[in-house]
């Protein structure tokens, strides 16, 4: 008899087949072993299957399956039917996991929560990683995940099977950005004091293909690619060279194989020092500009109304000045004619 997985993990694809090996490597190097990875092709590109039954591990079940509207949710849906894990995990095709990945939040799983999640690293096309943080510990930024859209990377999500009433939990019912509706809706049918945030990167999360952007299409990782851009503090470990021919993930990938868990103590490290040199960076010069900018703006403006003033005060004797010398002309006009 096959015993019961701990977890079950779902990856998509649809056209990933340059990179989902790196995703499944990522997945099978875990430091936690008893999981099922559930790979769905939803309509996916030819060679995908060869890629993943090269891998020849037991604990890999693929499903290959016609394309499902949108991104593919009736499909997951499908899968999550035949999942037998006690905790549900995403892996996406072209993201990549760290070692302890499934490890660090299964903890707090079974410690009591229903759902649990980490930071990501967000990696731009040319191989800059950057801290992107969202924690839902904390009202404001629990509001605006909840009312304005999603910032957390779906693959950061581990959650409970029965945290709601049945499994196949996606809603297929909209074009995009379901991840963000599943993660909401548990979220609110349980207590919120049982989310955990994992303040540790164990996700790479990078820009997806076919939003052909450098940051994925969001403001604020090209905000900390422009400071990449022009610091020379930004720390090594998360500034990749992304040789011509090669995908980000093949690059990061070959890093982290080559001494896992060395590897991830040094970029976690890493990120932690960014987050404080932001930090600095935004008190130290940020905001000193922005107060003198504010400032010049402030005496720009009060120079203007001064400016102003004495316009309206000259324009005032001026007219006063025209007034007069009217009168005048008009008496002088008056003692002609009475001449």
């Amino acid at each position: 008899m096959v015993s019961r997985p701990r977890l079950s993990v779902i990856m998509p694809t649809h056209s990933r087949v340059d990179v989902i090996g790196f995703a499944i490597e990522s997945v099978l190097r875990q430091t936690v072993s008893d999981f099922e990875l559930l790979v769905i092709g939803d309509g996916c590109a030819p060679g995908t299957e060869e890629v993943v039954l090269a891998f020849n591990d037991p604990r890999i079940r693929f499903l290959d399956l016609p394309k499902a509207p949108y991104f593919g949710y009736a499909n997951r849906n499908l899968a999550l039917r035949e999942a037998r894990g006690r905790f549900i995990g995403f892996a996406a095709d072209d993201d990549l996991l760290f070692p302890d990945h499934f490890e660090l939040l299964i903890e707090q799983l079974e410690a009591g929560c229903v759902l649990a999640y980490s930071q990501a690293l967000w990696i731009s096309t040319d191989g800059i990683a950057a801290t992107f943080l969202t924690n839902l510990t904390f009202a404001d930024e629990m509001a605006t995940f909840l009312h304005r859209g999603n910032s957390i990377a779906a693959s950061c999500f581990i959650y409970r099977a029965d945290s709601l009433p049945h499994l196949d939990v996606w809603p297929e019912d909209i074009p995009s950005a379901a991840d963000w509706h599943l993660w909401r809706r548990i979220i609110r049918e349980n207590d919120e004091s049982h989310i955990f945030y994992c303040r540790t990167p164990t996700v790479l999360h990078f820009s997806a293909r076919r939003k052909n952007s450098r940051h994925a299409a969001v403001h604020q990782l090209g905000t900390l690619l422009d400071i990449a851009d022009r610091a020379d503090w930004w720390p090594a470990p998360l500034r990749v060279s992304i040789p011509q021919g090669k995908t980000e993930q093949e690059v990061y990938a070959g890093l982290m194989r080559a001494e896992p868990m060395g590897w991830s103590a040094r970029v976690r490290e890493a990120a932690t020092d960014l987050t404080a040199r932001l930090a600095w960076y935004d008190v130290q010069t940020v905001r000193p500009a922005l107060a003198k900018a504010k400032a010049q703006l402030l005496s720009a403006q009060i120079s203007a109304e001064t400016a102003e003033r004495e316009i309206l005060v000259h324009r005032n004797a001026l007219q006063a000045a025209l007034a007069e010398n009217e009168r005048l002309r008009q008496e002088i006009r008056a003692a002609f004619k009475e001449r």
